[in-house]
């Protein structure tokens, strides 16, 4: 099984939270197939497990990263659909993000979880400075035993770091087929 891979109140919450929407609307920049060979379908689960799976996985990310000072976005996991089968796959997402902690803080939480991942679990499959002007450091890591990935992003540097230190994270998962009876279209 190869996970689906993420690329990633107050004032501060919303811009996280608005940094994260496009994920939550478009999907990932680099979305592989669960299975390459597509002989294994998708598992049946339903959504609220699933939504709950996913935070689940969140707060363990979150124990790792040890920032104890600061806040944390508030949204919890949501969904959207499978471009395979819109009316019966989707997948989860839950973005979200450190906020109102000194760059090094957030630095030495974003090296905690570099260094604790792959003790929990979590095979880191990037590493590196990201696309933008910033060079924001950023990791991707896929689950050993659970369909999802995460993705981290330590935006300290250039113009996100001076408006807004931030350490981003953003669970997704691979694919689920909704339960029969489970509308979808209800549940974003």
């Amino acid at each position: 099984m190869t996970p689906l891979r993420n690329r990633p109140g107050s004032r501060r919450g919303a811009l996280a939270v608005t940094m994260a929407l496009p994920l939550l609307l478009t999907g990932c920049s680099k979305d592989v197939k669960d299975d390459p060979a597509h002989k294994t379908p998708p598992p049946t689960l339903s959504v609220a497990k699933a939504r709950e799976k996913a935070g689940s996985l969140s707060s363990q990310i979150l124990d790792m990263i040890a920032i104890k000072d600061g806040k944390v976005t508030e949204p919890g996991p949501g969904i959207s659909t499978c471009d395979e089968d819109p009316g019966h796959l989707y997948k989860t997402r839950h973005p979200w993000s450190i906020y109102q902690v000194a760059p090094e803080e957030l630095k030495a939480g974003f090296q905690r979880l570099r260094e604790a991942l792959p003790g929990h679990g979590w095979k880191i499959v990037d590493y590196g400075p990201d696309s933008s002007p910033n060079k924001n450091l950023e990791l991707t890591a896929d689950s050993q035993t659970e369909r999802f990935s995460v993705n981290a992003s330590l935006q300290i540097t250039g113009d996100s770091g001076k408006k807004e230190p931030l350490l981003v994270v953003t669970v997704v998962s691979g694919c689920f087929k909704a339960p029969k009876g489970e509308d979808l279209n209800t549940e974003y």
